[in-house]
């Protein structure tokens, strides 16, 4: 008499015990089975491929991986983000400095241009080409990692007709922008961790590319550049946006008082920490 097949319940069951979170096992299996939700699914059988497939997602996560690698994408507001290796993780707090560079592109009067420096994975420009209306705006998402780039342009597909209006451009920062081009809204998540910071979790520091957290012996360096070049690529009374490290906001306002920004406000995250450093260009 031949084995019994496995079902989409008793693997899920086995890899939740594996695992020990049933959010990561549900999570996992209806990548590996192809399958959202996976209630609709539980009594079928699954193939051999199905299962070698589940084993190492599986196998990949008992390592350490992060589980947005392993899944292969994951959600940043209204967009399901493919992810990988090459990119950071979209996180909460980016979620949050994009829906901030969200309302300021909002209140911009007639046509609106936003940029998205250092765009990674494009989940802070996707999501603005994503939320903001349909005619009227231009979003420019730009990053100096060509192989950042070949993934923002893999999630720039799945923003339907909002895509139209994005352009995709490789340079370091201000360089790969067009010669006298000037936006209404520039935002930024540089890397902002200093070299050798004790508190960087080891799950990132393994796992994550080294180029897009450090920046210098302070963090600041790339936040450096960025500020005192804003004023030059913003239109009369455009903003900045940049997120930040949550001890670098006396730093950073600083900085933007010296490039001669305006209205300069360090805001907290959600959880109470300094987070993203807002600032306007004189009129």
């Amino acid at each position: 008499m031949p084995p019994e097949q496995p079902t989409v319940a008793s693997l899920r069951a086995s890899t939740e015990q594996v695992l020990g979170d049933a959010s990561e096992a549900r999570w996992i299996c209806e990548v590996a089975f192809a399958h959202r939700p996976l209630t609709d699914i539980l009594h079928e059988t699954v193939t051999e491929r199905m299962v070698a497939h589940l084993d190492a997602m599986v196998a990949r996560r008992r390592s350490g991986e992060p589980l947005q690698y392993v899944l292969g994408e994951w959600s940043f507001r209204r967009l399901d983000l493919a992810v990988d290796q090459r990119v950071l993780i979209p996180r909460p707090e980016t979620e949050w400095v994009a829906g901030r560079a969200i309302d300021l592109a909002l209140a911009v009067d007639g046509d609106r241009r936003v940029v998205d420096l250092g765009t990674g994975s494009g989940a802070i420009g996707l999501a603005l080409a994503d939320e903001l209306p349909l005619d009227g705006t231009s979003v420019w998402l730009t990053d100096a990692d060509p192989a950042a780039l070949e993934v923002a342009r893999a999630n720039l597909a799945g923003i339907g007709r909002a895509a139209r209006n994005v352009t995709i451009s490789e340079g370091r920062w201000f360089a790969a922008l067009p010669e006298g081009f000037r936006a209404d809204v520039i935002v930024s998540n540089p890397p902002y961790v200093a070299v050798g910071d004790p508190a960087l979790e080891a799950n990132v520091l393994d796992w994550e590319p080294a180029h897009a957290l450090f920046a210098g012996p302070d963090g600041l360096d790339d936040l450096r550049e960025i500020i005192a070049g804003a004023s030059g690529h913003l239109r009369p009374g455009g903003w900045l946006v940049c997120e930040i490290g949550s001890d670098q906001g006396a730093a950073v306002a600083d900085l933007a008082r010296s490039a001669g920004l305006l209205d300069i406000s360090v805001e907290p995250d959600p959880a109470g920490h300094d987070r993203m450093l807002v600032a306007r260009s004189a009129q």
